[in-house]
């Protein structure tokens, strides 16, 4: 149980060949095993590993190159060139998604996969609002990079990055007219929380934030733009730039301990107490902000494996669909049935509701979200299909509706993992241990074993077992 809980929370989940692994190396051998993958984003890993940006590849992306392209049209050719870019980078974000579940669902290195994941949540950006899939795609690997990284070069890089300088308005931000977004995001949400700064706080740091902006791929600084005067900050006065701005927020005591805590709230457990999160912040502060051995602190810890703690957590849409697609040995389903599955659970990747991402917690579970999670189960165990409605996000163009007509359930084939000439208890609790990795009430294993022994012509009993397991209410805890 307690393999199968570390490989849920620092992956996927984990497949009984992988649980058997974790048992033969022991707790801390098997977080290091975890933990070993490159500080390199997917690109540098591997030639072929990268999603199929073909689609824009000659499509202009500064603002100069749209500009050049634009100039003495048509007004009817300068609106075919602006909805040729629009698709072609709706095209390539929709192929990275794709491209993005398929690495989590079988990557070598789910740990790096659920840490990019967790600071895509936390660095937030929506390809709603950034029109170029290249940005998105660029950040993307920025995050992959320093996924276990040192904490300070990769709130540098962030602040620095142009799909966040889109999107939190930087990229506007001129000395007269400054704009705090990114300053008031950079301490409240990304950095230090609230209570530890303050307005003027925001202010002055908005002001040091003056100039930094992009052109198409390319961080540029723009001199003309910045305010070069005296600043306080923290109580210090200087002519600080947006640099030395981070550099006064990582000296600030409460800012390995925000950090800490939220990386400790994603593996472990909300109920953090303050004395935990500061012992935890002054093992990042003492390792100068390195994450690994805070992340192996927090992966070894006694806290992380309490009773409290295993089966505790709801698994957020996105873990949902990809260890179900880990756990029954199936492909990811093509993007558009993976998106009704996704957009209807309330969590699609590159589309978080607003800049403090995803709320997450008991907030996956509602009347609504949980027929679509059992249904969603159900198709990729090769069951029913979900009914699904119109699921066209907000700001986003899916071409037409999606119904349950465009779906097609799983080629889920327990045979290829199945017991040989199993009894009915044997068969239910083979599959309980693959997919629930927790005792369950006798009551409910009694239903499994009636469903191994009976149940409709045409439908295997190991497949009736399974597509009644991801319909339970254990099956959404890990």
């Amino acid at each position: 149980m307690k393999a199968a809980h570390l490989l849920n929370r620092a992956g996927f989940g984990g497949t009984p060949q992988e649980v058997d692994r974790v048992l033969s190396l022991g707790p801390e051998r098997s977080v290091d095993w975890l933990m070993d993958f490159p500080d390199a984003p997917a690109e540098e890993q591997s030639q072929s590993d990268a999603p199929d940006l073909s689609g824009i590849q000659g499509v202009p992306t500064s603002f100069r190159e749209i500009q050049m392209q634009l100039a003495g049209k048509t007004p009817d050719e300068r609106k075919a060139l602006q909805q040729q870019i629009m698709a072609a980078n709706r095209d390539t974000t929709n192929a990275t998604i794709q491209w993005w579940l398929n690495r989590m669902a079988a990557g070598a290195y789910p740990l790096q996969e659920i840490l990019t994941f967790f600071w895509h949540g936390h660095f937030t950006t929506s390809a709603n609002d950034e029109r170029q899939a290249m940005l998105m795609w660029r950040q993307n690997e920025l995050q992959r990079r320093y996924a276990a990284g040192n904490f300070e070069p990769f709130v540098r890089a962030i602040s620095r990055d142009p799909a966040m300088l889109d999107y939190l308005n930087n990229n506007q931000n001129r000395k007269e007219h400054p704009n705090e977004n990114y300053a008031r995001e950079l301490m409240e949400l990304f950095t230090l929380g609230i209570g530890n700064y303050t307005e003027d706080d925001i202010k002055q740091a908005a002001r040091a934030f003056t100039g930094w902006g992009h052109d198409g791929e390319d961080f540029v600084f723009r001199r003309g733009d910045h305010d070069y005067g005296e600043k306080t900050f923290f109580g210090r006065t200087g002519n600080f730039d947006g640099d030395d701005i981070i550099t006064l927020i990582l000296r600030n005591p409460a800012c390995p301990k925000f950090i800490a805590g939220e990386l400790y709230k994603w593996f472990a457990t909300d109920d953090i107490e303050p004395a935990l999160a500061q012992s935890l912040g002054d093992v990042l502060y003492d390792n100068q902000y390195e994450m690994r051995p805070l992340i192996r602190t927090i992966l070894t810890s006694q806290g992380f494996y309490s009773p409290q703690v295993i089966g505790s957590q709801i698994k957020c849409p996105v873990q949902l669909v990809v260890g179900t697609v880990r756990l029954l040995n199936v492909q990811m389903p093509p993007l558009q049935q993976t998106r009704g599955y996704l957009t209807q659970m309330g969590q699609m990747p590159f589309s978080p509701p607003n800049v403090r991402g995803w709320p997450g917690g008991h907030m996956w579970i509602n009347t609504n979200t949980l027929f679509v999670r059992y249904n969603t189960g159900l198709a990729l165990a090769g069951g029913p299909l979900p009914v699904l409605d119109r699921i066209t996000p907000k700001g986003q163009d899916s071409g037409r509706p999606l119904a349950a007509r465009d779906l097609r359930p799983s080629n889920f084939d327990p045979g290829s993992i199945d017991i040989a000439d199993a009894t009915p208890e044997e068969i239910a609790q083979a599959w309980v241990d693959r997919l629930i990795q927790r005792p369950i009430d006798k009551d409910k294993m009694d239903v499994l074993i009636d469903a191994a022994g009976h149940g409709p012509l045409g439908n295997p009993p190991a497949r009736r077992v399974v597509q009644l397991i991801v319909s339970m209410p254990e099956y959404q805890l890990c």
